[in-house]
């Protein structure tokens, strides 16, 4: 039977005591830490060979040394600059906040901190005040459907649905096979091959009423790729056009437009007047015509006609009401 890791605390109050310069045995280690002497020598043997702690049993002295100064115990080498990172992505976890990845994340981020050496030289709380993160609007999702669709993605395990569509009051049924769980700015969306529509179709855990395995498993397609999926889209909606789309934003706007990367294909050109013009590749319009119209009139769709059109439709409608 294969040995287990010995535990990271056990093997730390080993090191402290190395480091105190008293020779600690076997015999003197297994009775302070409680354990046979078989374990502390499985322990001694890991830090030697498996740490590259220069671990040698010093027979004048009968007991163990390091024959080389030890600074830090090896198993957690940490600079301040990925300390500072590691609080971030713990204030980056309130989007997960009540999704079922809250318990592991806090869980393996505590396990690390707890790691740390006792010698960090600047303030945590200082920092944990000054860094947060906000979400202008959170999705409304029901947690135990939300836990349903990312075991079985995980698990590649077949569901049925009762889904309600945007704009409708019918509730459908589907059976799907979950293939990828996605947070896109902020919001999650199922991507699913749907046996009704026999297609890869993208689904909002917030409408889902309700999610139950069918006891099926499956396996994904081979040539399902989230990335090549949404490449051309400017959302999480792929279409089947190809569209050159060109916009103008001017200069009042247009430092917001150079500062952010707003799709992959992305050219800028500045302009004389001290705007921006922004080229995209997109397989879809409905997305970006949205976008457009949220720029309240500062931005101008130059090409293709078919957005300006759509975006011209929409503005006259919101005039109307």
């Amino acid at each position: 039977m294969p040995l287990s890791r010995p535990p990271l605390e056990r093997m730390l109050r080993i090191h402290q005591a190395i480091l105190s310069g008293t020779f600690p045995n076997a015999s003197t280690l297994a009775r302070e830490l409680e354990v046979s002497t078989k374990s502390i020598h499985r322990d001694l043997e890991f830090m030697r060979d498996r740490l590259g702690l220069p671990l040698e049993y010093d027979g004048g002295r009968f007991g163990y040394g390091y024959t080389e100064k030890v600074s830090a115990f090896p198993t957690v080498q940490i600079t301040e600059g990925e300390l500072f990172a590691l609080i971030v992505a713990e204030k980056a976890l309130q989007q997960y906040r009540g999704t079922n990845f809250e318990k592991p994340l806090l869980s393996a981020i505590n396990k690390m901190q707890q790691s740390l050496p006792d010698t960090i030289s600047f303030n945590l709380s200082d920092i944990e005040r000054t860094i947060s993160f906000r979400t202008r609007a959170e999705q409304r999702l029901d947690l135990d459907i939300f836990d349903t669709l990312a075991k079985a993605t995980a698990r590649r395990q077949q569901l049925e649905l009762r889904y309600r569509k945007p704009g409708r009051h019918e509730i459908e049924a589907r059976v799907i096979d979950p293939y990828h769980l996605a947070n896109i700015n902020g919001e999650w969306y199922l991507f699913a091959y749907d046996h009704l529509r026999k297609d890869i179709r993208t689904f909002v855990p917030a409408r889902i009423r309700s999610a139950t395995l069918t006891g099926r498993t499956f396996q994904p397609s081979p040539t399902f790729s989230l990335d090549q999926r949404l490449r051309d889209s400017f959302g999480v909606h792929s279409g089947q056009g190809r569209y050159t789309v060109v916009l103008r934003f001017n200069a009042r706007v247009a430092d917001y437009v150079r500062e952010k990367k707003w799709h992959e294909s992305q050219r800028l050109r500045e302009l004389a007047d001290g705007g921006v013009e922004l080229r995209l590749k997109l397989s879809g319009l409905d997305e970006v015509k949205h976008w457009v119209l949220s720029w309240g009139g500062d931005a101008v769709v130059v090409q293709p006609r078919e957005l300006a059109e759509a975006v011209e439709r929409a503005a006259k409608k919101i005039l109307r009401r």
